[in-house]
């Protein structure tokens, strides 16, 4: 079951929305009412949350309202991985959603991902998910762990800037529970005393062979609550809705988070997944088509039509072809399309 669509993730950080091509956020946030209309438009009872923000960042809320994209969602999220890469420590999770909660009272306050990596040591991430859980559960009403597995380091992590982040960017590769060879960590005992209550995020990129493998260990650790996305980018793909279709069938029985984000190549500002799109509507249309699909509303209404692909189009380079790809590939291929 979707319980909430996502709009993009991470749009205050350059990893995930390009901030030279839209400095101040005003295509951010016209991309975010018409999105959040949108899906409202198919089915009022799906949650619609902004995209979990990476730093926490209170001005960054105040913006998102003056520019009146808070309006049109029901829940603001946020994103913290204190013992990895922020600048505050673990104990203050507490104080850092209080920040959020100060500037919009009137919404639900989500921590959308939140880790601890066991690049350091094993115990590290057993100490985070205790303490993780401690500060979190009781304090909002959605927690999600990121993640279940480890990225395998042969994919690459998805960042605009690992060049600037020297060792830190392979903290990436060490944030699962689960190691890339599928062998479990010491925290995911930890993880699994608190399963029915702390959801996972876990990615799944196109085709992914690790899918039926995430939904055995979850529903063998009890978990409910799932964090996913579905790449607008990836819907160009040959055979894309045959794999969107496979993906959701596979997670029906968890309450879902789906997080729509980004961009295609040919639609955006830049040739570029971190691009805001030409046309914010475009992305708008897609969500509701994913709405439509996996989570219709009640009541009879014509269904919601795809997007139209141009006679004979062709991605000239797919989108996260992360299982295709090495980072060195990855890294060349970014380059050449700066």
């Amino acid at each position: 079951m979707i319980e909430a669509a996502m709009i993009w993730n991470e749009p205050n950080n350059k990893s995930h929305w390009d901030p030279a091509l839209d400095p101040d956020w005003t295509i951010f946030a016209e991309t975010v009412v018409r999105a959040g209309n949108a899906i409202a438009a198919v089915n009022p009872e799906v949650k619609r949350v902004l995209g979990g923000m990476s730093p926490i960042d209170p001005h960054w809320v105040n913006r998102m309202r003056a520019l009146g994209a808070i309006d049109a969602v029901d829940v603001v999220a946020v994103h913290g991985f204190p013992l990895d890469w922020n600048l505050w420590p673990i104990q203050a999770w507490p104080d850092k959603i209080a920040e959020i909660e100060a500037v919009v009272p009137d919404k639900e306050i989500w921590a959308t991902e939140v880790g601890v990596g066991s690049f350091g040591a094993e115990e590290v991430q057993v100490f985070g998910v205790r303490k993780t859980a401690e500060l979190l559960l009781n304090r909002v009403p959605r927690v999600f762990w990121y993640s279940l597995f480890d990225l395998p380091q042969e994919w690459g992590a998805t960042t605009r800037h690992r060049e600037a982040e020297g060792s830190s960017y392979y903290r990436h590769f060490y944030l699962g529970l689960i190691r890339a060879d599928g062998t479990p960590k010491a925290a995911l005992e930890d993880y699994a005393q608190v399963a029915d209550r702390m959801g996972l995020m876990q990615w799944f990129h196109f085709e992914d062979p690790r899918l039926d493998d995430a939904v055995a260990w979850m529903k063998r650790l009890g978990v409910r609550h799932l964090r996913t996305g579905l790449s607008w980018a990836d819907s160009f793909r040959p055979n894309a809705i045959d794999w969107f279709d496979r993906q959701m069938e596979a997670l029906a029985d968890f309450d879902t988070t789906v997080t729509f984000c980004f961009t295609p190549e040919h639609l955006g500002e830049g040739r570029h997944h971190t691009s805001p799109p030409r046309d914010p509507q475009q992305f708008a249309d897609f969500c509701a088509w994913m709405v439509d699909r996996y989570a219709p509303g009640q009541g009879a209404r014509p269904a919601v039509a795809a997007p139209e692909v141009p006679e004979g189009f062709v991605p000239e380079a797919p989108e996260l072809s992360t299982l295709h790809l090495n980072r060195d590939e990855r890294l060349a291929a970014e380059r050449s399309a700066a």
